[in-house]
């Protein structure tokens, strides 16, 4: 990986003063028993030296028929090997469980910062240590705790340093002590219709997580994708209300690559991810009404990350990072 400053100038940032979110709670279950939910947490690993990655996708779901369950994929990518794919569960959801942390799945557990289990020939015990760094509300704080959208993504742990093993048949997962890992939260009623997902590490706790989706309801299959996205750079959260400003961004959905860029008052950014085929898995999700979607994922991705500031009548760049096999990055299609 390599990447620039974002400036000269450490002060310099897209707002007037640092403003970071709130701690949020890492794992406990914000389902109440309601049919027709999925809730997901999800941690990822990159190791920009070694070139291996790690990624953990762990769900309860609550169909509209039916009991409610809990499993989960989990993905190591080595080095110079295709990525190898293992599931685990399901298992019903125990009711006296909506409460308090989320309880152990065939060996799974997520319990930050430790993170263990066993699935198929991939096995890990992983600790994600986190800054202590605030999390990264991707959508409005509002939005999450109100639970006012058809879903919500939020990052609690937005960069941690990751220690620990991974192995794959026995076979030790190389990471080295620039490993970086991050946890987020998903919590709604199913899967966007299309979407497309990057979290970029930026170096010293500095991060940029982006969804961009395309909505299921009558009407809005039809319409772009709405970008969401927040960018912390030395303690200061960009933009102030990502739901607000998403009208400004504009998405291209593809594969192999998917680009974002947009103007909020006087700051251009602009991202273009690629997701290498060598390095990428396409797993099947399922929603609670049964439809399907096909997600493609790589902690290998790369991306080009550029901040601009406008100054009288030119664009000046004041941060250029390019992240080669150390981006985390997904794209999602129908069926």
């Amino acid at each position: 990986m390599s990447r620039t400053a974002r400036s000269q100038d450490p002060g310099v940032g897209p707002t007037p003063s640092p403003r970071v979110g709130r701690s949020v709670d890492a794992v406990s279950p914000r389902w109440r028993g309601q049919r027709g939910r999925l809730e997901v947490w999800y941690a990822t690993v990159s190791d920009p030296t070694a070139h291996t990655g790690f990624w953990l996708h762990h769900e309860l779901v609550s169909p509209v028929d039916g009991g409610a369950f809990v499993h989960g994929i989990v993905t190591a990518f080595p080095a110079h090997h295709p990525p190898v794919v293992a599931r685990y569960g399901p298992e019903p959801m125990p009711p006296a469980r909506l409460a308090g942390p989320l309880p152990s799945t065939s060996g799974v557990v997520l319990a930050p910062p430790g993170l263990r289990g066993r699935a198929g020939p991939v096995e890990w015990d992983l600790g994600l240590h986190g800054d202590g760094a605030p999390g990264l509300f991707t959508f409005p704080a509002w939005a999450w705790e109100r639970e006012v959208l058809p879903a919500a993504q939020v990052v609690p742990i937005p960069s941690a340093s990751c220690s620990g093993s991974i192995t794959v048949d026995g076979t030790p997962l190389e990471l080295t002590e620039d490993a970086r890992g991050n946890l987020a939260h998903i919590y709604g009623h199913g899967n966007a219709n299309r979407w497309a997902w990057l979290h970029a590490e930026l170096g010293a706790g500095d991060v940029l997580e982006i969804v961009s989706a395309v909505g299921r309801s009558s009407g809005l299959e039809r319409m772009p994708p709405l970008t969401l996205l927040q960018l912390r750079l030395g303690g200061t959260d960009w933009p102030r209300d990502p739901l607000l400003t998403a009208p400004f961004f504009r998405a291209r959905l593809g594969l192999p690559t998917w680009s974002v860029e947009g103007t909020v008052g006087r700051w251009r950014l602009r991202a273009d991810v690629t997701l290498p085929a060598a390095h990428s898995v396409a797993v099947q999700y399922a929603d609670p009404d049964g439809d399907t979607a096909t997600c493609t994922n790589s902690e290998l991705a790369d991306a080009e990350i550029v901040l601009e500031r406008r100054r009288a009548s030119r664009w000046e760049t004041t941060g250029r990072w390019l992240l080669r096999k150390s981006a985390h990055a997904e794209v999602g299609t129908r069926p």
